[in-house]
Order: structure tokens, then sequence, then C-alpha cells
């Protein structure tokens, strides 16, 4: 069978693709120095901007979903795959808007955390090619999955997305912690996989087909059996442990205070969206039909994890493990829509994903301008930090106050009260509560980190000496960008939440 190919449906992830392997071919043939790496690093942003420009130009070219890697019907028919005479042949590759949202968001995280790489590397202690082409297959991973449509693929970008990740987690060779967190990440990531798998087989053995939109057709029909409810259960799991909800939670805070602070970002906001994606295909696509067995876990585990997240995050006293738990509870938040099984409450996760990846971004960026300051990144490092520099503190001060949903962060407030709205427009009374009391109990360390920057630090200055706005040295100026950029875009969401909310009209149904 020849298959023809819409190249420009997966020009975004080719792009990316291709740029990775250029930045790996420059890296061996160019010596190292501080030239190459400011080449490495714009060819990098150059390919995740080509990405951006073709993700736009999809958007904007007639708003019918593009497909590829699609079954013919005729095969189909010889196959046994239940294909409806006016309905369209099971494709491994859509893009939709669901797939554009998804891809938009991983590409702009993903320029914000080349950005902070830029810092990171400044030193040269790390090698420049394999960070970037780590990096870009990521990103590669992250715009593939959410046009899967079938099983398979979902895997492999699934995996795409991970495998990368415990290289750039490892790459600080010098620095035995990394060492430590990247083991810790490779031994969760490979049971998860495990895990999926396992459901992956019981499904495909119960249905005949990976396709999403064929085994949603099989299930519909009404077949159920102890071993597709099995599947079910795996299946969730599997990505339970990519979102690190509870009770697969536990990695968290080690691998992202091993990790570079740029990997933790990158850990927080494209993994965690590229996990959620999946998650959504999954259970809304081809296991709707299955709803009764999924919600229910899906509720409790939303409840538990924001529950989990938010007490042992008031226990931290190191910045980046304080927002590795506060990541954990913001899952928890955005797993709660999804347990009403509505369209409305799928448009409530995805909003609340994009407004957290802005907020968490700016507060992941001023965490990496101190870092080149104060090693140990502990809280009491920020006390004062307005007196220091003042732009850096109102920006985290600001990106805080988002994620506790106070005014004037507006953005945080929108996202929580369209996913409370859902919830209880769904029924769940009991998780609406849960959440109330949560947000309440995520005011605490959020307000406490902030008050600290306000708080004079009794003469204790940051081990290096000020850190002034206009002190672009040492690669400060691309960590100024990012913090700039993500603060922006929070801001607009304050001003305008209706820029989300509006754009985020998803169907998952691929």
């Amino acid at each position: 069978m020849i298959q023809s190919i819409d190249y420009f449906a997966i020009a975004p992830p080719v792009v990316l693709a291709l740029v990775a392997g250029l930045v790996l071919v420059l890296d061996a043939f160019l010596p190292a120095s501080r030239w190459v790496r400011a080449l490495l690093a714009g060819v990098t942003l150059a390919g995740i901007l080509g990405a951006a420009g073709f993700v736009l130009a999809q958007a904007f070219s007639g708003g019918k979903p593009l497909s590829t890697f699609c079954v013919p019907k005729d095969l189909a028919a010889s196959q046994k795959i239940a294909v409806a005479s006016a309905g369209p042949a099971p494709c491994s590759f859509v893009v939709d808007q669901f797939t554009l949202i998804f891809a938009g968001l991983v590409l702009a995280a993903g320029l914000v955390v080349v950005l902070l790489s830029m810092t990171e590397l400044a030193e040269g202690r790390i090698p420049v090619g394999e960070w970037y082409f780590l990096l870009l297959c990521a990103l590669v991973g992250a715009v593939t999955l959410p046009a899967s449509r079938d099983l398979i693929m979902l895997l492999v970008a699934l995996e795409l997305v991970s495998l990368p990740v415990f290289a750039l987690t490892a790459l600080r060779r010098y620095d035995g912690r990394a060492s430590e967190a990247a083991i810790k990440l490779f031994l969760v990531s490979i049971v998860s996989t495990a895990v999926m798998l396992f459901g992956i087989s019981l499904l495909y053995g119960m249905s005949g087909t990976v396709y999403l939109t064929q085994l949603a057709a099989v299930f519909a029909t009404g077949r159920d059996a102890p071993v597709i409810t099995v599947g079910v259960v795996l299946v969730v799991a599997g990505f339970a442990f990519k979102i690190a909800a509870v009770p697969f939670h536990a990695w968290a805070a080690d691998v992202y205070e091993g990790a570079p602070i740029p990997v933790a970002a990158l850990l927080s906001v494209v993994s965690k969206a590229s996990g959620f994606a999946g998650l959504i295909l999954v259970m809304l696509t081809a296991l709707s039909a299955h709803a009764a067995t999924w919600a229910p876990i899906v509720a409790i585990v939303s409840a538990l994890t924001m529950t989990v997240g938010n007490l042992l995050a008031m226990r931290q006293r190191s910045a980046v493990r304080l927002l590795a738990w506060s990541s954990v509870a913001q899952s928890g938040y955005i797993l709660a829509p999804l347990a009403v099984q509505e369209a409305g409450a799928v448009n409530a996760a995805v909003a609340y994903l994009v407004i957290y990846a802005a907020m968490n971004l700016g507060a992941f960026a001023v965490v990496m301008l101190v870092s080149r300051y104060a090693a140990g990144n502990s809280l009491e490092d920020y006390r004062g930090l307005v007196f220091r520099s003042p732009v850096a503190a109102l920006t985290l001060a600001f990106s805080l106050i988002c994620l506790a949903g106070l005014p004037p962060g507006l953005a945080g407030l929108f996202a929580k009260v369209v996913v409370f709205r859902e919830i209880v427009q769904g029924g769940l009374g009991w998780l609406a509560v849960v959440m109330a009391i949560n947000t309440v109990i995520g005011l605490y360390y959020y307000v406490v980190w902030a008050a600290k920057l306000f708080t004079p630090a009794a003469g204790e200055a940051l081990a290096g000496g000020r850190l002034g706005a206009g002190r672009f040295g040492g690669g400060l100026a691309a960590t100024w960008v990012a913090a700039g950029l993500a603060v922006v875009v929070a801001v607009a969401f304050s001003v305008a939440p209706q820029l989300v909310l509006d754009a985020v009209v998803v169907s998952a149904s691929g």
C-alpha cells in the first residue's frame, strides 16, 4: 500500500526534527566557543519560531482539520475496521483545534525554556549541542502527541517527550544530584510506560484496533468486560505518572530540585501539557463509553493530588521544591473538570493549563536569575529581593499572586473560577468543596514567599552582589527576556481573560 502524506499537516514536528539534526551537525564540526553557543541557541530559536509559523498557518488554513497517515476505506473494509460510509477513514495524525492549541502552548513554553537555557549554558560546563538537540527532540514529541489518534503513535510521542528529558537532567555531570534525579525520573518513566503498554495491549486485544475513533465505536456497542476495565485503569494510571498525579507523584520534588532549572521548567509545563493532551484524547475520544469507570477515579485522584501537593508545598524551604509541589497541586486543579465528562469541562481544563503555563514560567525565570547568585535557592535567598532587583521581585510576586488566584493576578482567579463552575454544573459538589479548601491552603505558601520579597533582609545580601534589573552579564539577558515574555502574557490574560477562554474551544474527538 502506498499512502500519500500531507507534509503541511506534519510540518511543525518535521521542522523541529530537521533543526535538531542541524544543531547536532553544527556542534560536531564547529569549535567550542562563545559565538558557537550563541549560534546554536539562535538556530534552536529559529527552529521553534519556524514550527510556530506553520502552526499559525494551519490555524488560518480554513478551519477544516488536516489528517494524514490514514487507512483507505477499501483496506479498512478488508481488515474489518468499521468505517461509516459517510465518515472519515481512521487516521493516525490529525491537526484540529485541539492539536493547534497544545502545539502552540508547547512551542511558546519551549521558546522560554531555550531562553532560560542560554543562562544555564553560559559557563560552558554543559555540552551545548547535545542540550539543544535533546530539547528539540522533546518538543518534536510534544507537538506530535496532541495530533496522535492511535494508541501506538500516542505512546511513541509520549516517550519522545520523556526520553530526552532523562539525558537533559543528567547533562550537568559535575552535579551528583542531577544524576540521581535522572535515574529517579528514568525508573518512574519506564514503570509508567510498562503499565500503559499493558493497558494498551488489553484494549487492543478486546477491540482489535488501535485507532481512537474505532475504539470508541467498538466500546459504544455496549461491549463490557473486566479486562476492558483493567485496561482503562492501567492506561489512565500510565498518564497519571506523567503528570505527577497522586499516588504517582513522589518523584516530582527530587527530580525538579536535581535537574537544571530549565529542565524543571520543561517538566512543569511541556511534559505536563503532553501528559494532559494524551489523557484527554484517550479518555474522551477512545474511552468515553467507559466514563463510568474512569470518571470517579479521575475525581478522586484530582482531590488527592491537589490536597497532597498543597500540604507538601507548605513544608518546603527550597524555591524549586516548592514549585514542584505547587505543580503537583496545579495538576489536581486541571484534572478536576475532566471528571465531568463534558466538552465545556475539557475547555476549562485546557484554559487552566494555558494560563498556568504563563504563570509558572514567570516564576521559574526569576528562580533562574536568583540561582546565579544563590546556589541553594532557599526561600530565604529571596528575602528583600525588591530592594536589590525591583523588576525581578515584582515579576515573581505577580507570578505567585497569579498562581494563588488573588488580585491583581486575575488570570489565576479566572482559571480557578472557570474550573469551579464546570465542577459545580457537573454535579461534583464534593470536589468543588475540596478545591475551594485547597485554594485557601495554597494561599499560604504563595503569600509567604511573596511577602519575603518585600521584607528587608537585615543587611544580608545575595552571594555575588546585587541583581540589578539592568545587569545583563553572565548570560542573564536571555533570562530577563524569558521573564518579560511570561509576565506580559500573564498580565494580558489577567486584563483580557477572553483571549484564552474564547480561543480554547476544543474538541478531542479526533
